[in-house]
């Protein structure tokens, strides 16, 4: 499995890109755009091909799942501790079912004892990135962890093999696709690697 995650600032022709992405087959991208708006966020799902939209899932916004057929809710970390681990109702007007649900985390502890049964489970920071420059990567082994947990930070068609043998069951990208110049097609690369390394027996 591979996450796309959006970059938190725009760039140029964005949702165009987004939508070959999709076209070239992307599995599954998670629209994290912390500094969008409600509307913005409505404007942004009305640029992408209406085809498209039940791969994308929401880090924000998540009653937007009851207007568009998206794929489901992510949790950052912060949100996780404020409305999963602590007693709320906050799922009583969403609609999801079918959905997914996931979840961010920074230490493999925190995954392992969380109780919330989510779908998948983002794990950072695996190698070191532009997006998180003062980390070195955990490279935590997870095989042992009997929950689907994908990789995130750092990732890119040059490591993507290592992450699968620390037991990672897919890997979440930003940079290696969005700082390229050439997303889509170092999107293709990195997939064609990812179903390369999958196959092996």
């Amino acid at each position: 499995m591979i996450v796309l995650i959006a970059p938190k600032k725009d760039i140029e022709d964005e949702t165009q890109i987004l939508n070959q992405l999709l076209e070239s087959d992307l599995e599954c991208y998670h629209l994290s755009k912390p500094n969008k708006n409600y509307q913005e966020h409505v404007d942004f799902l009305k640029e992408i091909n209406s085809d498209y939209h039940n791969r994308i899932v929401l880090h924000n916004f998540h009653e937007l799942t009851n207007d568009f057929d998206l794929k489901g809710i992510h949790f950052e970390e912060q949100q996780r501790r404020k409305y999963i681990e602590t007693p709320t109702r906050y799922f009583k007007d969403l609609k999801l079912f079918g959905k997914t649900i996931s979840s961010s985390f920074s230490e493999l502890n925190d995954l392992v004892d969380s109780d919330f049964e989510f779908d998948y489970h983002l794990l950072s920071q695996i190698f070191s990135s532009e997006n998180q420059p003062n980390s070195e990567g955990s490279q935590i082994d997870v095989g042992d962890v009997d929950k689907l947990i994908i990789g995130m930070g750092g990732i890119d068609a040059h490591n993507i093999h290592k992450v699968f043998n620390l037991g990672y069951q897919g890997v979440a990208v930003l940079e290696s696709v969005w700082n390229s110049n050439d997303p889509v097609g170092s999107s293709t690369d990195l997939k064609t690697i990812h179903d390369s390394i999958r196959i092996q027996p």
